[in-house]
């Protein structure tokens, strides 16, 4: 059960790694200043691929339910995101953005009943910090619309993860990806077109190879991953992997540009691997007890429960002596009560 556990938290972990690359992709292949056409064609044809693959579409709610979460994963979210990056320097947005964890947990208590523990906090707050360390500069300048976006866009990511542990689709994962990234690239479509005009003529193949990784890898295969991970994980487990992106979008500046990484960076990146360890950790459950299942025939208002192994704690003593006298015979196997 742990080495499941495991092997699903490194494999939710590649989304939010392969997301790191996001930038460096952008710089490096993709034409200058356009990012929302970028998300849109990171989105859609991802989306649209999906939705062929599986050959499923919504049904009743799920119409709705499949457009406002793609809308708060997907569509809103990239939207805070491009005004986020425009008006703020990369280390200010990642640092704002990096407290989704802690909005991802305060909406899990809220919505879902979920327990929030100081640990959380503490490892949420960490992360603030660690990441802050690690991407922050000195000359970096604060605006206040930028912040607002930032924020803004923190807060539609978290709920969106949180809404989407708490609505389960009946659908095969695949098909449930691909129709968030529909509904989020249709609803960008005409806010990358008003702002920034159709696509731009003569795209290179190197720009094409740019767009197709950002929606195969960057949309399909993690987002796939992302959303596998929502089913399995707690939500404040997954969003705290989220993270890793600006460890990521480091470590690739260092291999691929030979930036230089100093103390504080390294500390800031060593306090963020600490926070999503220590988020990862489950918390240990109440232990098992033999008294009565609240709500059934032998709860406390029916009078005391019957003397029957299932109710007794083992007395092992006691079995022997009971094996030991003529006609006796084992009591018969217990069984765990289970948890409420």
């Amino acid at each position: 059960m742990r080495d499941h556990r495991l092997g699903i938290v490194v494999l939710t972990a590649l989304a939010p790694a392969i997301w790191g690359s996001t930038y460096l992709v952008t710089t490096e292949l993709l034409p200058p200043d356009r990012p929302l056409l970028a998300a849109v064609l990171r989105a859609l044809p991802a989306g649209l691929l999906l939705v062929a693959v599986t050959r499923r579409l919504p049904r009743g709610i799920w119409w709705w339910r499949a457009l406002l979460l793609g809308a708060l994963n997907i569509g809103v979210f990239f939207a805070l995101l491009f005004v986020a990056a425009y008006r703020l320097p990369g280390g200010v947005a990642a640092t704002v953005g990096a407290v989704q964890p802690l909005l991802a947990a305060g909406l899990s208590a809220a919505l879902l009943g979920d327990r929030l523990s100081a640990r959380t906090v503490v490892a949420g707050t960490a992360g603030v910090a660690g990441v802050s360390l690690l991407v922050l500069r000195s000359e970096a300048r604060l605006d206040a619309v930028g912040v607002a976006a930032a924020l803004g866009g923190a807060l539609v990511m978290a709920t969106g993860v949180v809404l989407a542990k708490r609505w389960a689709s009946p659908a095969p994962l695949l098909a449930t990806t691909g129709w968030q990234l529909v509904a989020g690239g249709l609803l960008l479509l005409p806010v990358a077109l008003l702002v920034e005009g159709p696509p731009p003529a003569g795209l290179t193949a190197v720009n094409l190879g740019g767009y197709a990784y950002l929606s195969l890898i960057g949309a399909a295969v993690a987002y796939a991953l992302w959303f596998r991970g929502i089913r399995e994980l707690p939500p404040t487990a997954v969003s705290f992997l989220g993270l890793l992106s600006p460890v990521v979008a480091t470590l690739l500046g260092v291999i691929v540009a030979g930036e230089r990484l100093n103390a504080l960076q390294l500390t800031g990146g060593a306090v963020v691997l600490a926070a999503l360890v220590a988020a990862q950790r489950r918390r240990p459950g109440p232990r098992p007890t033999a008294g009565p299942i609240p709500g059934t025939a032998h709860d406390s208002a029916a009078g005391p429960p019957p003397d029957t192994a299932q109710n007794r704690e083992p007395d092992h003593a006691h079995d022997r002596l009971r094996s030991s006298r003529p006609g006796g015979t084992q009591d018969r196997e217990r069984g765990a009560v289970p948890r409420t």
